[in-house]
């Protein structure tokens, strides 16, 4: 049996405030498809602009859960091991707005540690963004650090 993935950041080491790398995430057209590809969600408000203005959004959106996705990569670098996340939930605040053009949209994701729990866990408060618009409400990960 192989030694579990652990996290590469120590409980120690951490304080209230600590601030994690923050990120910039591309989303195009073609990084639509391929999610939804990937998840099986063709939902055409993600890749018909058509469609999209058809039913009140101002493009084509990003898929919800790709922008969950994104955001938590922060904390998944930072720690070193997806597997130290112990739970994360977010809520759909806006959308990420993605147009048909050569640079698509960005998600800006910044995150800071905001508790140190029990049992060497801390909760990290994640901040995503996109044209200016926080993007993801109440986005908090708990995360297990060695």
């Amino acid at each position: 049996m192989s030694d579990p993935m652990t996290a590469k950041i120590s409980y120690s080491d951490v304080e209230v405030g600590t601030e994690l790398p923050a990120q910039t995430f591309p989303v195009t057209r073609a990084t639509l498809v391929q999610y939804a590809g990937a998840s099986g969600d063709f939902n055409p408000i993600h890749w018909n602009e058509r469609f999209a203005k058809e039913v009140g959004l101002p493009d084509v959106i990003a898929h919800g859960m790709f922008t969950m996705a994104e955001a938590i990569r922060v904390v998944t670098d930072w720690a070193g091991d997806p597997g130290a996340v112990v739970e994360y939930g977010v809520r759909f605040t806006k959308p990420v707005v993605v147009p048909n053009d050569d640079k698509g949209a960005e998600i800006e994701v910044s995150g800071k540690v905001a508790a140190k729990l029990d049992d060497n866990t801390v909760r990290v408060d994640l901040t995503a963004t996109s044209a200016g618009q926080k993007v993801l409400g109440m986005s908090r990960a708990v995360v297990r650090l060695a």
